[in-house]
């Protein structure tokens, strides 16, 4: 999943994944911006995942021999 990132005129970072709408984090600093949306992601796909929505993002990650 791509990361796109800004730098906001306040000196802040935000890190979206545009692939997950929603998925936006602020960081004081690039690094911290990417890691906190990477994280954030993570949560969301997990979430989906525990409800039983299709996360066609993992289709390639999981595989199970038949």
């Amino acid at each position: 999943m791509n990361i796109e990132i800004e730098h906001e005129e306040d000196g802040r970072w935000i890190a979206e994944v545009p692939d997950l709408p929603g998925v936006m984090a602020y960081g004081q600093s690039q690094e911290e911006a990417i890691s906190k949306a990477e994280a954030l992601a993570l949560r969301v796909l997990a979430d989906r995942l525990e409800h039983g929505e299709e996360v066609p993002e993992l289709r390639d990650v999981f595989t199970v021999p038949t």
